[in-house]
């Protein structure tokens, strides 16, 4: 069975600074038509930072759609300032959590919502991590708090609930895989 949908018509209901919301109506396979609503997002980087002594740099962050604080790895969207995902992931690395690497890898590259959501996450392992001289400003409307954690911590926070976004699900597993 052939699954590929064809574009119809597409309408872009909303441009923001973070996202873009269109509403398509495409063909499907059997001959019908559907609406998709779809997010546009130009992707993001999340960086694994682990220190010499195995910990991981997490970000103590409210998240206003799940109305809660919650741990993160350090991450944010590719934007004018970025040539590509791994200059957004140096970017934030810096910013986010004060700190820079020697080298970083690219671990993995995945969808966070395919069913809605275009947004393509890089997520990179930093090694080598040393505090920057010059650390770059947050964002006017972030607030964090840096948490360095052992892989049993993370795992205790995610039992908690406060580590519970995907990026940073998958980044705990990349980091048990690897210990």
């Amino acid at each position: 069975m052939e699954f590929a949908e064809k574009r119809l018509t597409n309408q872009r209901l909303y441009h923001g600074a973070v996202i873009d919301l269109d509403l398509e109506t495409v063909a499907l396979p059997n001959g019908k038509t559907a609406k998709r609503e779809i997010v546009r997002h130009p992707g993001a980087a999340a960086i694994m930072a682990l220190t010499a002594d195995q910990r991981m740099i997490f970000v103590e962050q409210w998240r206003e759609p799940l109305q809660q604080v919650t741990l993160e790895v350090p991450a944010g969207k590719i934007d004018a300032r970025d040539v590509d995902a791994e200059a957004a992931a140096w970017r934030e690395l810096n910013e986010e959590a004060g700190y820079t690497a020697d080298k970083l890898t690219l671990q993995a590259r995945f969808y966070s919502s395919p069913g809605f959501a275009d947004e393509r996450m890089s997520l990179y392992l930093a090694t080598d991590i040393q505090p920057v001289t010059t650390r770059l400003a947050l964002d006017d409307d972030e607030f964090l708090r840096l948490h360095l954690l052992t892989l049993a911590q993370a795992q205790e926070q995610i039992e908690a609930g406060v580590i519970c976004d995907a990026k940073t699900l998958i980044a705990v597993q990349y980091w048990q895989a690897m210990s």
